[in-house]
């Protein structure tokens, strides 16, 4: 598969523990250099990474969990052009699991967006979550 790059992106609210929202992105996506950048409220965790490797643990945790099907739902609805955006659920990422949830309003928390970009995202969505039927 050609290039792929993953960029992650998670608001830390200032009730929150800047090392377990790390944690929570660790669980997903593996050990990615992430930077934190102050925000009005909170920070702003940020992470780039290249490569099917940071989408490894996120392809297992989509075997062992049997979530493919919704996955690939929620991969297609966020399809476009060169780029796939979904978000997970940052509570869910923290206990080591995959929860895919909407941009607002979900997890009184916020959400980790994730964006992958690469030449063909529908091979990637094939890759990572198949048709399970």
């Amino acid at each position: 598969m050609d290039e792929v790059e993953v960029s992650i992106e998670v608001e830390i609210n200032p009730t929150e523990s800047e090392e377990k929202v790390k944690r929570a992105v660790e669980n997903i996506f593996g050990s990615v250099p992430v930077q934190i950048k102050p925000l009005l409220k909170g920070s702003l965790l940020t992470a780039e990474a290249k490569g099917l490797e940071a989408l490894t643990k996120i392809y297992n945790l989509l075997r062992r969990e049997r979530i493919r099907d919704a996955a690939r739902g929620a991969l297609f609805e966020g399809l476009s052009e060169n780029t796939i955006t979904f978000y997970l659920n940052k509570q869910v990422a923290y206990a080591g699991h995959l929860s895919f949830s909407k941009a607002v309003a979900e997890s009184p928390l916020g959400p980790i967006k994730v964006q992958i970009r690469c030449d063909n995202p529908k091979q990637l969505i094939d890759w990572l979550a198949p048709k399970t039927a």
